[in-house]
């Protein structure tokens, strides 16, 4: 190295794609420049005692502007983001209007720009009318691709019938993200809802209405050769079905589906348990994990949708599904690390590198020379105890408030930025346009 780095962590155990290690993190211009030994730097950050981990990336949050910015916006939401570690989103096109144009992509990503604490990416939402768009739209730089919703959930997109399908699938190549519920079985399952009773919710919602939907969406990927994405799987029998197909699909787990079970949830919770698809049984949560330390599940998204209180405490059905995740994430998933669920090099590979992997990101998801600057720094020996005061989303809740946690964010830098150090927001929100190597 000729020059001096900027900036030097110092002390830390530091993640690296060789395993971890204790050495100095030297950065230079927003980019790593070399694990080692710094003595000399323009800047220092002691991390003894901490885990410096890649920059942790959740690809599946929901932000909710334009439009419905009384549930939450860019800036509350990125907010939340880095003070739970995150470093990067994927933002999700179920917005008012829904992100479905050329347009509209452009708006969020002007929108974003320096307002949004962290890096970010905005999906495409497919309709039948845009399909012959789609190729395009997934190369805007800036975009996480396409997703389809083939079940109705928050907001009016829904691409439910095979022939439609298959044209959004015809147009592009980037890998499509799915909510996989069968929208045909749901609208004959809705008279197994029991009004006031949001434990009904799994019973109309069914694995059957979920398994329909990845087993077809499969068939169709197969057909058309084109890589998809499904999200938050919820069913052990989907995990054991996208098993067997590995050429085309890639899939997500969330930390609610992994933490919260019905027998326990919905007594306690209520409506502020209901999301789509639904909080299972302790049998489908104990499922998800065997498949997890199977290695199936490839990353795990929060599925962030915030509603407020006041939306959240109408009586069920007429309550909106979803809670808000991307601040509990991390903390959540380090303490099933401490608990010995997984490992935290399996969380890593699900929150960084294999984030990077599945979608082509460019310069995110590893410590190593070259990348962008991006760490996440815990202390996994740490405790703490989610409080509606650490909360920033704009929704003022969580499902996880008053749980005792081990394992501690400490730090959120983003290409050599202080964006968050001990649950204090930097100077200014300097978030920009994540790269995808499908749209450079």
């Amino acid at each position: 190295m000729t020059q001096s780095p900027e900036l030097v962590l110092t002390g830390g155990t530091v993640h690296t794609p060789s395993g971890a290690v204790q050495a100095d993190v030297a950065v230079r211009d927003g980019k790593i420049v070399g694990v080692g030994f710094y003595p000399d730097a323009g800047r220092k950050i002691d991390c003894a005692g901490l885990d410096v981990l890649p920059g942790v990336i959740d690809s599946q949050v929901h932000f909710r502007e334009p439009g419905l910015e009384h549930k939450e916006d860019l800036e509350t939401g990125s907010r939340a983001a880095v003070m739970g570690g995150i470093t990067a989103v994927f933002e999700m096109p179920n917005t008012n209007p829904n992100t479905d144009s050329v347009m509209r992509v452009h708006d969020k990503l002007e929108r974003a720009h320096h307002r949004m604490w962290c890096d970010h990416a905005f999906y495409v939402g497919a309709t039948a009318e845009n399909a012959p768009e789609l190729g395009a739209l997934e190369r805007i730089p800036g975009t996480a691709g396409v997703k389809i919703f083939m079940g109705a959930s928050t907001g009016s997109l829904l691409v439910a019938e095979d022939k439609e399908l298959a044209r959004v699938l015809a147009n592009g190549h980037r890998r499509v993200a799915i909510h996989a519920e069968d929208e045909e079985r749901m609208n004959s399952r809705k008279g197994e809802r029991v009004s006031g009773d949001p434990s009904s919710h799994p019973v109309w919602r069914d694995d059957e209405s979920a398994m329909l939907a990845t087993r077809r969406i499969l068939k169709l990927a197969r057909e058309a050769r084109r890589p998809i994405h499904i999200l938050h799987v919820t069913t052990p029998a989907e995990l054991a079905v996208i098993s067997q197909h590995r050429d085309v699909a890639t899939c997500e787990v969330t930390p609610q589906h992994l933490t919260l079970a019905a027998e326990d949830a919905y007594p306690r919770l209520g409506s502020y348990a209901q999301m789509n698809p639904p909080i299972r049984s302790e049998a489908h949560r104990a499922g998800l994990w065997e498949w997890l330390r199977a290695g199936v599940p490839d990353v795990i998204g929060s599925d962030h949708a915030p509603h407020t209180i006041e939306e959240k405490s109408k009586e069920y059905p007429d309550s909106p599904s979803g809670m808000p995740g991307v601040q509990t994430l991390l903390p959540l998933m380090l303490d099933h690390v401490a608990k010995g669920h997984m490992t935290l090099e399996r969380l890593i590979d699900m929150t960084s590198s294999g984030v990077q992997r599945v979608f082509g990101l460019v310069g995110k998801g590893r410590i190593a020379a070259g990348y962008d600057a991006d760490f996440t720094i815990v202390d996994r020996k740490g405790h703490f105890t989610i409080t509606e005061d650490w909360l920033q989303s704009r929704a003022g809740w969580s499902p996880f408030t008053g749980m005792e946690l081990e394992g501690r964010v400490i730090g959120t830098i983003i290409r050599g930025h202080t964006a968050m150090w001990e649950a204090e927001l930097g100077e200014a929100a300097q978030g920009e346009a994540l790269r995808f190597a499908g749209c450079l």
